[in-house]
């Protein structure tokens, strides 16, 4: 199974390094979540399939107070489109992509919706204690084997209710953020029977971990956060 590492470098390395030749923008109009990709010459970039979906958008509250996994819809010229609700406040949207032949990497994209301050919000994220949760009927449990810098570090996932369902080509997915919402990783399970995911950290903070599950025919997401240290 993917582990999406090239994720997790175009997450932790210097931005400057790696010049995206994708340009994405965002932005919210009449109830609907617009992203508009072009390559250096202004056309669409051509997508490869990712895990059984085009395009993957992560949106989240500036103080990652909410978290949402969304596939907006291709309509023509690099244009997504995906009707969803949003409270008035400023977002970062994450764009998952594999653009053919393109050089990116996924960078956090301001959207603004209605009237608010022009600044991101001050998150005011507790490191958790206990590591299990129960969301709409179903208990996952977390447990982390490090959480040192430059170590390997390993999530395993485990649930009363067994194994999950398959879910857009994985038995999971694990969102990981920085309490700015700059640092962004993406990874699936390391094996294709265990809910397993493991990636590195460059530098210590405060992070919050999104797991998503399928049981039935309902996502379940189960955020945790966690502080990294050196």
């Amino acid at each position: 199974m993917e582990n999406h590492q090239h994720h997790q470098h175009a997450a932790h390395n210097d931005h400057a390094a790696v010049e995206n030749e994708v340009s994405v923008t965002a932005a919210y109009e009449d109830g609907k979540i617009v992203v508009e990709l072009k390559d250096p010459e202004g056309n669409a970039p051509v997508l490869e399939t990712n895990h059984e979906k085009d395009l993957h958008l992560i949106v989240v509250k500036s103080d990652l107070s909410e978290y949402r996994h969304l596939h907006p819809v291709s309509k023509e010229n690099g244009v997504f489109e995906q009707a969803y609700e949003l409270s008035d406040g400023m977002y970062k949207v994450f764009v998952d992509i594999k653009p053919k032949g393109l050089a990116y990497q996924v960078k956090p994209v301001e959207l603004h919706v209605g009237e608010h301050q022009n600044h991101s919000a001050d998150n005011d994220l507790s490191v958790d204690t206990e590591f299990e949760k129960t969301v709409d009927g179903r208990t996952v449990a977390l447990s982390v084997n490090s959480l040192k810098v430059n170590e390997p570090t390993v999530f395993t996932y485990t649930s009363k209710d067994g194994k999950p369902d398959p879910y857009l080509g994985a038995l999971g997915h694990v969102v990981i953020l920085d309490e700015d919402a700059e640092e962004f990783i993406h990874v699936h399970p390391s094996s294709e029977d265990e809910t397993v995911f493991e990636t590195r950290f460059s530098k210590p903070g405060i992070y919050k971990v999104w797991g998503e599950f399928m049981f039935g025919e309902q996502v379940h997401v189960y955020p945790f956060v966690i502080e990294v240290t050196e």
